[in-house]
């Protein structure tokens, strides 16, 4: 993300602002920044824990947010919207929820 400390201040409040709509929309689910004072670690199956992460993950940067949505549609929807506020690009994923539960 290519924001000024100037500007970080407004880009700050617009993407509350639009999690403040997706609250109020019922849609949101759960959000947050990734802490970056703490680094990530890989853990095994057999416990062995290493100070890494995977490859494609190194720069991340921000946080994410999950929202319960009726079509991929919304979701490019929503996704726009916080592309707007925040002044960058949203990678969009969707959850493969267990057929257990």
């Amino acid at each position: 993300m290519d924001v000024t400390a100037e500007d970080l201040p407004a880009v700050s409040e617009a993407a509350h602002a639009v999690i403040r709509q997706a609250k109020a929309a019922g849609v949101y689910v759960f959000g947050g920044g990734i802490n970056s004072d703490v680094a990530p670690a890989m853990v095994a199956a057999d416990r062995r824990c290493t100070a890494e992460t995977y490859r494609e993950t190194r720069e991340l940067d921000g946080g994410f947010c999950v929202l319960e949505l009726p079509s991929r549609e919304a979701a490019i929807e929503w996704a726009a919207k916080i592309a707007a506020a925040c002044r960058c690009a949203q990678e969009l994923r969707e959850f493969g929820y267990d057929p257990e539960s």
